[in-house]
């Protein structure tokens, strides 16, 4: 199972929330390539990287990708990200994917343009059975439709949230976990949100998941990096 280590950035600073209000946001580092670099030094292949001011605003800020694309840091790219054309354009930025939340459940049909859509990752962010987008609003999407929806469209690789769990460190929803990647569709899991101990890799490991974003758990100390891989090797 691969380790994905997370670099959310809020204001060119990068942060932590705690279920996902801003109000919460807890700062690292004003120095976000420098924490990309210490995680790739550490053994990381890729970092996941979430502009929340987008993902905030619904507004797509080319610069930041193309910095961390000029530097050459392997990233997943999110936030801000809502039409098939805009994750075009950071895929030509540097990103080696590109996560689409609100775009994916709700128009998901747009998918269905990508020539290669293995570079695609459709965010589910879940709560009681739904999946939200909108930054957690509204009323959401019955998860089994919304996963029947990206099947159809050819999207392969889904990052699970659960919305309660993230940014606690008391574990993943493990249930929710197994449920996705053990679905008929098959798609390749990324686990994300509550990650707190080096136990909890091991049991997402267990699932049989493709890959786990970790944070909080890493800014915080609870483990290094490198324990994180040796645990997950």
């Amino acid at each position: 199972m691969q380790i994905i280590p997370a670099i959310d950035i809020l204001g060119g600073r990068v942060v932590r929330l705690y279920r996902g209000v801003f109000a919460s946001a807890q700062t690292y580092s004003d120095r976000p390539l420098e924490v990309a670099g210490r995680f790739l030094e550490e053994g990381a292949a890729l970092v996941h990287v979430v502009d929340l001011t987008g993902a905030q605003e619904g507004v797509l800020d080319l610069t930041l990708w193309e910095t961390f694309g000029s530097a050459g840091i392997p990233f997943q790219a999110g936030g801000g990200i809502r039409r098939a054309a805009q994750a075009a354009a950071v895929l030509a930025c540097g990103a080696s994917r590109v996560v689409l939340g609100t775009a994916a459940l709700f128009a998901p049909e747009e998918l269905a343009e990508f020539e290669d859509i293995s570079h695609v990752v459709a965010a589910l962010d879940v709560s009681q059975g739904r999946a939200f987008g909108d930054g957690w609003l509204g009323a959401g999407k019955p998860l089994g439709p919304a996963m029947n929806d990206l099947a159809a469209v050819g999207v392969r690789r889904l990052l699970v949230t659960s919305i309660s769990q993230d940014g606690t460190l008391t574990g993943p929803d493990f249930g929710l976990l197994a449920s996705v990647s053990g679905s008929p569709h098959g798609f390749a899991t990324i686990a994300s949100g509550g990650v707190g101990s080096l136990a909890d890799l091991a049991r997402l490991e267990g699932l049989g998941l493709e890959a786990a974003v970790v944070g909080r758990a890493l800014y915080e100390g609870r483990f290094t990096l490198g324990e994180a891989l040796t645990a997950v090797s």
